[in-house]
């Protein structure tokens, strides 16, 4: 079998090489100019001013949950293991693994079994008073039920985090993606819509967070005062903080590749639309819905299957990659303290199979993919 159809690709614009060689020899290649320049175009792009970028999308979570948790940047926290932080098990480790990092319990929430999105009535069943946040994840890029989600939040006085690193692109309720929670992070890693080779952007809902999380991305010091002191060494640093921002090469290398945003989402959301239909006529598959309030921004398209595991060993035989992705990540020895009968969950870990959507997906491919998903599947 000489096709091979890969389930990610990574994007780089044919454009990068100059614009690129110029901030490598320009003398500065940390946080710096292109940093801010890519930040103002980020934020006309998303209509939030309040939007910071970071080193990668890692990092923009465990600040989120940082400042989440801790509202009062002056108060010790660093002995507090009461604070609990509801999550989901469908998502990358990655979601997960800062709210730990950060002393914080995880309480595990139950998903919808076809979507693969967060169950906001298990949400609020899970809230207890030590509940701080809770982090709805846009699986694939479609929307969770963001609205009802950060009801039940503002009613109990807690913070929402939306993870949306597979989201680049999304809308909720005609509105970009970054304009409803207190905090919403992108990534920009390798293989997502549009890289920076790595990075992470988050977005927030109040001035004073935002603030703060400028002053957090850079170990707690004010990089904004620059005269009349000797590189900031009379600076007194409030809050300890973190190394987590961006630099001048990636920012540069995102900023070019940006440009091409809306194409890429839509050659994803076209591919979706064409298996849509062409699923149709199968009974034997189940196709995660769209939430009819948004619209995904497919980077993953998630089919169920009762013989997923067979599919998914005959398509990479057939030249075409297709995979879970992620699996419940709950499950793993450095969560099981926080174990929770989650069936939903289970049953999404059990059937659901990403097959390729991207830009690179070709008219020819997706029929083949769509060909050879209707054959196998039983």
């Amino acid at each position: 079998m000489n096709k091979k159809i890969p389930l990610f690709k990574v994007f780089m614009s044919k454009e990068i090489d100059q614009p690129l060689l110029e901030v490598l020899h320009s003398g500065w290649i940390g946080e710096g100019p292109i940093v801010e320049k890519f930040e103002e175009t980020l934020r006309a792009y998303f209509g939030n001013k309040y939007l910071t970028t970071l080193n990668n999308g890692t990092a923009a979570l465990h600040l989120a949950y940082h400042i989440a948790q801790y509202q009062d940047e002056y108060k010790s926290y660093r002995n507090n293991n009461q604070n609990e932080i509801i999550s989901t098990p469908i998502t990358c480790t990655a979601t997960n693994t800062p709210i730990i990092a950060t002393g914080a319990k995880i309480v595990w929430a139950d998903v919808d079994p076809l979507t693969g999105n967060i169950d906001p009535k298990d949400i609020e069943r899970k809230i207890t008073k030590n509940t701080k946040a809770v982090v709805m994840v846009h699986w694939g890029g479609n929307p969770c039920l963001i609205d009802e989600i950060n009801a039940i939040a503002k009613k109990h006085n807690i913070k929402t985090v939306e993870d949306g690193a597979h989201s680049m692109g999304m809308q909720y309720k005609g509105k970009m993606f970054g304009n409803f929670s207190d905090f919403s992070i992108l990534s920009l890693q390798a293989i997502k819509h549009i890289t920076s080779v790595d990075g992470g952007v988050l977005m927030l809902r109040s001035k004073k967070d935002y603030e703060r999380a400028e002053l957090l991305r850079w170990y707690g010091i004010d990089r904004t005062i620059r005269e009349g002191i000797d590189l900031r060494c009379e600076l007194d640093v409030v809050e300890a903080g973190y190394k987590f921002h961006m630099n001048d090469v990636c920012a540069v290398i995102g900023m070019i590749n940006f440009k091409q945003l809306n194409e890429i989402v839509n050659a994803h959301r076209d591919n979706a639309k064409f298996y849509n239909e062409a699923f149709k006529t199968c009974s034997k598959i189940k196709v995660a819905p769209e939430n009819p309030d948004g619209k995904s921004s497919y980077w993953l398209y998630t089919l169920h299957l009762n013989n997923r595991d067979e599919v998914m060993k005959k398509l990479g035989d057939a030249g075409i990659m297709a995979s879970k992705v992620h699996a419940r990540n709950d499950i793993h020895t450095m969560f099981k303290e926080f174990k929770a009968d989650l069936p939903n969950a289970q049953k999404f870990n059990d059937t659901h199979l990403c097959i390729p959507v991207g830009w690179w997906v070709t008219k020819e491919d997706r029929q083949y993919i769509a060909d050879k998903v209707i054959e196998f599947a039983k």
